[in-house]
């Protein structure tokens, strides 16, 4: 028996207490949807059931548009909202995060048109039924949100799956009509012939939401002059002009608008000329505009008549249409404030029926709106009334535009042409250019309500500041919503015609009416029923004999989205969500149309006062690849979310004792795609490649390292052993001041939504605090000490709370992670404490924050950075490999005797790593260093004084158990005596095992 014991004593290696965890350094691909499940639909269900309904906390999901795969801007965009309700979750909060689809709209209509075509089912360009093309298109978005819906799933989101809505579902469009009928009874929604933003490429208006700006749009852009025929009278008396055929000259980018001139402005306060032309008579232009006028003409000019303002010629001045023919009456030349002296002329052509400022200055004076171009973009007979060939049935943005140009040519009215490079809307969807043209729509009246939504975002937090600036400028700079869409896949406007006039009928009884019809028959039947079917009539029309038919317009899909905070409800002080989060250009989007429905709602029902539909309002930027450029399919620079979390945008490793031909790509998984985005300043546009996922990579790695060798240290811990703080050794203390600070500092950054700031926090922490200096530190008492000696059982202690807040820590940005070291937590510790993401987070306890460590740590460091490079240099000499080959002595000087270098003597050998540490005061220092075979010395700063650190070689001898350089070389042993003391323990237990077996 004893034989056996002596040799297994001997294996000293079997004494150590190294850490022990069965924790893997990379999680399994085929494991993540088991960690998936239990972090987020097993998390939401138990939270819905045990926390308070009276405490929720709601997230509105802005609705993602059901057309396509998932990219990593929609991860960007989901993963934030998922941080946000687990953060929320640990304040002890009952989360609401009910995910949306947007599904109606143009794309998908013109999708589900291709994929009719493609499958030979219609002929595009033939009438199409819209009740073939409703199904189509309702078929496609329910494929594309149930395969959006599993994707968004394996990024790790905790969500009410179960429960998620779309503006398709039946009860969603009756809660839209409800409101747009509350609208319609508080005289908000009406019909005007108006300008609006239209689409030729799709046929159809289009919202300021839906337009792209391209900045390099080339246009034929042409100085023009207009015969006038009335002058004031002051100038018509004037003997210069005697005789001569004056004209003014205006400068557009829109020559295709000149057929449909109502008007020529003028600023009243701009000041003109008169001028002579060789080649183009006498011409009407701003005085400012002289020089540019002479190069662009590239002709002499003599100056007739220097100065006139343009009160003098506003409404006393009227000239000739140039397409309407000679007998069409006389124009007039108006004045207003758009017009400037900066570009141009100085005069501006005015199409009331093409332009949005035209339109209602030409309002003013009663001018008619004129527009003579169809849905799809191109002339008709009227433009040029006296001869249409000339442009009827052209596109007006190309042949068109040389048409008219050509007839200005012929007849002498065009002074030049050139093209012009500039800013130009284009429609978002079919990346085309679109037009500004008059047609019949539906708009709600904004500007009645305009004043009551600016004041509802006064108590709303915006992230970042500015958000709130640039959505108050979009909501101000509004006095109209164009709602209605020429299109088949949508929420009907409910409005009936009268079959002979035209006129609309849309009133409160006719809307009432005809939502009762839909509730019965369904919303499709708006098409499928016959065109005389009466059951859509209310009984008071039905009553007059007259024949009417039911409208075809659709309504705008931000008008749908934007009336999805009726799903929620208000909460007691009156917000439905507390948090809304999307990209920017939702301030022009869904954030503005909810904000405009929800007052519009309030006001009808008289509430006061009135809310915005969301608490905090949170944007994001876009993502770009590394080279800072917009991600595409045409620059090819597209990253799937899929591709980050399988590895496979990064290049294959080859894994240890694999053969060199054997490569594999490293899984990143969830929480890689998690940590990318939060690690992100997402308040500008984010960037993301293969550097950045590198980064991202080597971040969780560290953490995956960390936990295991937490778990493994922790192996044989169990809570109700922790050591007090006032018994722990003074480096534990500076360890819980760190993580105080980290804990603290993660949690104000989780509260302001600057979430890169927790990550970096803990990255730093992870690094140097933890990793480059505690766990450094207590190596050698957590490795070689006796299992149940309080120095020992005072490290575990830290690493315990170390332990459980780096899990509350990260369990928002890494839940996958912190669900997959729950599972290897050691049973003792799982009886004692609550799983992670279940627990209610709290703020460490306060005598941890401790000032006084800091400055200690700060001087430490300053030594230890001082002694790491005196060893670099024996390292370099090939004098010492461990650092425990070294002793040290440190050289201060007089009057710092009571410095952390002396008050933490006992355990300077710990924070150094080395095998001894001896302090002096003063110009003095040990002979043995001077008589040392070498030495090197290096200086450092403490409170604003010079000390010196020597490295020196080891004046004792190894013990072959804990490597220290701390045996007597007067003692033949092997062992120091802490080591022995180990031993002896371990001895006397294991012949005691085996005497009790025997």
């Amino acid at each position: 028996m004893l034989s056996l014991a002596r040799s297994i004593q001997k294996s000293w290696g079997k004494t150590l207490k190294l850490p022990k965890s069965k924790f893997p350094p990379r999680v399994a691909p085929q494991d993540w949807d088991k960690y998936s499940q239990r972090c987020t639909d097993t998390l939401y269900d138990w939270q819905n059931k045990t926390r308070p309904a009276e405490n929720t906390f709601v997230l509105h999901d802005g609705p993602p548009y059901a057309n396509g795969t998932l990219h990593v801007g929609h991860a960007l965009n989901k993963i934030l909202k998922d941080i946000i309700v687990r953060i929320q979750l640990g304040r002890g909060k009952r989360v609401q995060f009910v995910p949306g689809w947007d599904c109606h709209g143009l794309p998908i209509e013109l999708k589900a048109l291709d994929s009719m075509a493609s499958n030979g089912l219609i002929d595009k360009s033939k009438p199409i039924l819209p009740s073939v093309i409703r199904a189509e298109a309702r078929k496609l978005a329910k494929e594309t949100v149930d395969m959006q819906l599993e994707k968004f799933r394996k990024f790790g989101v905790m969500a009410d799956w179960g429960n998620r809505w779309t503006t398709m579902d039946k009860s969603f469009e009756k809660r839209q009509l409800s409101l747009f009928h509350e609208m319609v009874e508080n005289g908000l929604i009406y019909r005007r012939f108006k300008p609006v933003y239209w689409s030729p490429s799709t046929g159809t208006a289009l919202a300021e939401a839906e337009l792209e700006y391209m900045d390099n749009h080339v246009s034929n852009a042409a100085l023009v002059k207009f015969p006038l025929v009335d002058i004031p009278s002051h100038l018509a008396s004037d003997p210069l002009l005697q005789g001569e055929k004056l004209s003014a000259v205006i400068w557009t980018t829109t020559p295709w608008t000149i057929p449909a001139n109502g008007a020529i402005a003028v600023n009243e306060a701009l000041e003109y000329s008169i001028v002579k032309t060789d080649s183009h008579g006498l011409l009407l232009v701003a005085q400012s505009r002289l020089e540019y006028l002479e190069n662009e003409l590239k002709d002499d000019i003599t100056v007739i008549i220097p100065t006139i303002l343009g009160s003098e010629l506003a409404g006393k001045t009227t000239y000739r249409s140039l397409f309407k023919g000679p007998d069409a009456e006389p124009q007039p030349i108006i004045a207003a404030d758009f017009v400037t002296a900066g570009s141009g002329s100085g005069l501006v052509h005015c199409a009331p029926g093409h332009g949005m400022e035209d339109y209602e200055a030409c309002l003013a004076h009663g001018i008619p709106v004129f527009a003579p171009v169809n849905e799809r973009g191109e002339f008709t007979d009227q433009a040029l009334p006296s001869d249409p060939s000339w442009l009827s049935g052209h596109p007006v943005l190309t042949r068109g535009t040389n048409a008219v140009l050509k007839y200005l040519r012929v007849n002498g009215h065009l002074l030049s042409e050139h093209e012009y490079e500039h800013k130009y809307p284009y429609d978002w969807r079919s990346k085309k250019p679109i037009i500004i043209r008059a047609t019949e729509q539906w708009f709600a009246d904004v500007s009645s309500i305009r004043d009551l939504a600016v004041k509802a975002l006064e108590g709303v937090r915006f992230v970042p500041e500015s958000g709130k600036q640039r959505l108050e400028n979009f909501v101000k700079n509004r006095s109209e919503w164009c709602i209605s869409r020429q299109r088949a896949w949508g929420v009907p406007i409910p409005a009936l015609y009268n079959v002979e006039t035209g006129e609309a009928v849309l009133t409160k009884d006719s809307v009432g009416h005809i939502m009762s019809v839909i509730d019965n028959r369904g919303i499709d039947s708006w098409w499928t029923d016959a065109a005389d079917e009466p059951a859509w009539i209310p009984p008071s029309l039905q009553e007059t004999g007259t024949a009417y038919r039911r409208g075809t317009d659709t309504m705008d899909v931000w008008f749908d989205s934007g009336t999805s905070w009726s799903g929620i409800g208000a909460s007691a002080d009156g917000y439905p969500a507390d948090v809304y989060i999307e990209g920017t250009d939702q301030h022009r989007g869904w954030f503005q149309s909810s904000l405009l429905t929800f007052v519009a709602h309030q006001r009808a029902a008289n509430k006061s006062p009135v809310r915005s539909p969301f608490r905090d309002l949170i944007t994001h930027g876009f993502t770009l690849d590394e080279q800072g450029r917009k991600m595409s399919k045409s620059l090819g620079n597209v990253i799937s979310p899929t591709a980050i979390m399988e590895g496979t945008i990064l290049p294959p490793v080859q894994r240890k004792g694999k053969k060199q031909s054997e490569t594999t790509h490293d899984a990143l998984g969830p929480d890689a795609l998690r940590m990318w985005v939060a690690s992100s300043d997402y308040t500008h546009d984010v960037v993301i490649g293969e550097q950045v996922l590198r980064t991202v990579h080597t971040s969780l790695t560290k953490y995956r390292m960390t936990f295991k060798l937490l778990l493994g240290s922790l192996s044989d811990f169990h809570p109700d052993r922790v050591i007090p703080y006032e018994q722990l050794q003074k480096i534990d203390r500076i360890a819980l001041m760190h993580l105080y600070n980290l804990v603290t500092s993660s949690q104000k950054a989780f509260d302001s939504f600057e979430f890169y700031k927790a990550v970096n926090a803990a990255n730093r922490w992870a690094n140097l605090e933890f990793s480059a200096f505690y766990m450094e530190t207590i190596k050698d008492r957590l490795y070689t000490l006796k299992a149940d000696s309080t120095s020992r059982r005072a490290a575990q202690t830290t690493l315990f709370h170390i332990y459980s807040y780096l899990q509350e820590v990260l369990g928002p940005i890494t839940p996958l992670l912190v669900e997959e070291t729950w599972e290897h937590t050691p049973e003792a510790i799982k009886t004692q404490i609550e799983h992670p993401l279940q627990r209610v987070t709290s703020i460490p306890p306060s005598e941890w924050q401790n000032p006084a460590l800091e400055n200690d740590y700060q001087d430490l460091m300053a030594a230890r950075s001082a002694i790491n490079s005196a060893q670099e240099k024996g390292r370099n000499e090939k004098q010492i490999g461990s650092s425990l080959q070294s002793f040290v002595h440190i050289a201060l000087p007089e009057g710092t005797e009571s410095s952390a270098l002396h008050r933490y003597l006992d355990e300077l050998p710990d924070i150094f790593v080395v095998s001894s540490v001896t302090i002096s005061t003063g110009e003095s220092i040990p002979e043995v260093i001077e008589k040392s075979e070498w030495h090197h010395v290096e200086e450092f700063e403490l409170n604003g004084q010079v000390g010196k650190v020597y490295v020196y070689p080891p004046q004792d001898e190894k013990c072959h158990r804990c490597w220290r350089y701390v045996v007597p070389k007067t003692e033949d042993k092997s062992l120091c005596g802490r080591c022995e003391d180990v031993i002896q323990e371990f001895d006397d237990k294991l012949e005691e095992a085996v005497s009790t077996n025997y």
